[in-house]
């Protein structure tokens, strides 16, 4: 039975007993708990578990080196699902403290498993949101990586922090405006429109990618922003008419 077909109250008693279990493991120095957890087919339950290490993380900062020294083990592990967790997990931690675990994204990054790259984006997005400067600072590093996966993760792992602080990824995005490969600059139009439709942001993005060098991509962004403010029309702060006035009257102006 996975963890959603579970009554709310039987979900409740079912991660009070993961986290029981996991910090127990780490008290005593074992990961029998942690493996079994970690590798769960329900995805749910691996999320319960990483959660539980960031918990118990910032409560308990005597446990703080073992946690970290058994994520290294674990990192090491053959099933992908341990090794993706670990990443989340790391993540969880790297909300307040990014350098100590910096060094599992390093190596999650170039994972031969997608879905252990896959949490290295997820956990920069969730970092992002709560300490972003180091996380926009690791991310500098890789913006012209030989891989062009690579490129492509590091792009689409900043576009939370985007969604609210768009000044602050702006310049790592221009980086990429020439990039040839397909699924990097497809994935760039996708971030500059992601970032474009909150409160504030459409004038942020438009008065910098305005500025680009790349005449092509600086049209084909504007059209995914027009199309974004569609797409997200209950969401987004103007309607798409003007979305398509302001920025009609930006470009008139730059």
């Amino acid at each position: 039975m996975g963890f959603y077909d579970l009554p709310k109250d039987q979900r409740d008693i079912l991660v009070d007993e993961i986290n029981k279990e996991i910090a127990g493991d780490i008290k005593t120095g074992k990961k029998t708990f942690l493996m079994l957890f970690f590798s769960d087919e329900d995805t749910y339950i691996r999320k319960t578990a990483y959660l539980a290490i960031g918990k118990i993380y910032t409560a308990y900062k005597k446990l703080q080196k073992s946690i970290i020294t058994v994520l290294e083990t674990l990192l090491n592990e053959n099933d992908p699902k341990i090794r993706q967790t670990v990443v989340n997990a790391a993540g969880e931690i790297g909300k307040y403290d990014f350098d100590i675990v910096q060094h599992f994204f390093d190596t999650g990054l170039f994972d031969e498993h997608h879905s252990v790259r896959n949490a290295v984006i997820g956990s920069m997005k969730k970092m992002g949101e709560k300490n972003p400067a180091p996380v926009i600072e690791w991310s500098k590093k890789f913006l012209h990586h030989p891989d062009k996966e690579i490129r492509r993760e590091i792009c689409h792992g900043i576009e939370l922090r985007g969604r609210t602080h768009p000044q602050e990824v702006l310049p790592l995005l221009h980086e990429l405006q020439y990039d040839k490969t397909k699924r990097v600059r497809w994935t760039l139009v996708h971030v500059i429109g992601q970032i474009s439709y909150k409160k504030g942001c459409l004038e942020t993005v438009m008065n910098d990618v305005l500025k680009w060098e790349n005449k092509e991509l600086i049209a084909d962004a504007i059209e995914e922003i027009i199309d974004v403010h569609y797409r997200y029309r209950n969401f987004s702060y103007y309607t798409q008419d003007q979305a398509k006035a302001l920025i009609k009257q930006i470009t008139a102006n730059c």
